[in-house]
């Protein structure tokens, strides 16, 4: 069942930090509901907007000013968390490959390939956190302000909605969240079990060998000299 959990929380931590990745350098964090001309897409990102024209298709992308210019906390903190996230997703999913058993690296030590897991387990729940709070907030932001354009019937040229990219977001993090899970909770409990029916089958072993067995399994006849019982092991070996 550790293999299965292992395999499982790596199959998710790949696909939650491409998501993050992917959400982090795409270009429809905000996307136009209300065109009234109907002729053009305009998607909003982190980094540049696209405006995709409707009749043939063309999508031309401007890039916001640099990055030392003022631009809305609101971007420029999803921008910060989500590349925080992107870094910690990144990484976690890179140590975890090489905590897995099918990997040929410390094969004679399990303990320290598990505390790989589990480290990459932790990083991966960090990872996820400013990566659900960034792209929730975004969301929200977005939903925030068209509720108020509609509430004071205030009807520009584009509202916006929040798009795909938004959506990648969440999506990463909750799987970075369900990976380090996988990998730390879930991993740990079946190793406890595991290690507790083993000293428990040990332990009725023992306890049901007779007083006058060995430790290896043979008889050992408490009438026998200390001489004697040498020169027996002997001629066993």
């Amino acid at each position: 069942m550790q293999h299965f959990l292992q395999y499982l929380g790596c199959f998710f931590a790949f696909f939650s930090a491409g998501f993050l990745i992917a959400a982090t350098w795409t270009d429809c964090w905000m996307v136009n509901t209300d065109d009234s001309l109907e002729v053009s897409a305009t998607c909003r990102g982190l980094w540049w907007e696209c405006v995709t024209n409707a009749f043939d298709g063309i999508t031309t992308c401007d890039e916001y000013d640099s990055i030392f210019a003022e631009h809305p906390v609101k971007l420029v903190l999803t921008r910060a968390m989500l590349i925080t996230a992107d870094v910690l997703a990144g990484l976690a999913f890179a140590f975890l490959l090489l905590g897995l058993d099918c990997v040929k690296f410390l094969t004679e030590e399990p303990r320290i390939k598990t505390g790989i897991c589990f480290v990459s387990g932790l990083m991966l729940i960090l990872g996820g956190v400013p990566g659900l709070v960034g792209s929730a907030w975004y969301a929200i932001g977005v939903y925030v302000e068209r509720s108020t354009l509609v509430l004071h019937n205030v009807f520009v040229g584009i509202q916006y909605k929040f798009g795909w990219s938004c959506w990648l977001g969440l999506s990463g993090a909750l799987g970075c969240f369900l990976s380090g899970a996988l990998l730390t909770c879930c991993m740990q409990l079946f190793r406890g079990a595991g290690s507790g029916r083993y000293s428990s089958f040990g332990s009725l072993r023992k306890a049901r060998l007779p007083p006058g067995m060995m430790a290896t399994g043979l008889p050992h006849p408490s009438w026998q000299t200390p001489t004697a019982q040498m020169y027996a092991m002997d001629t066993r070996v």
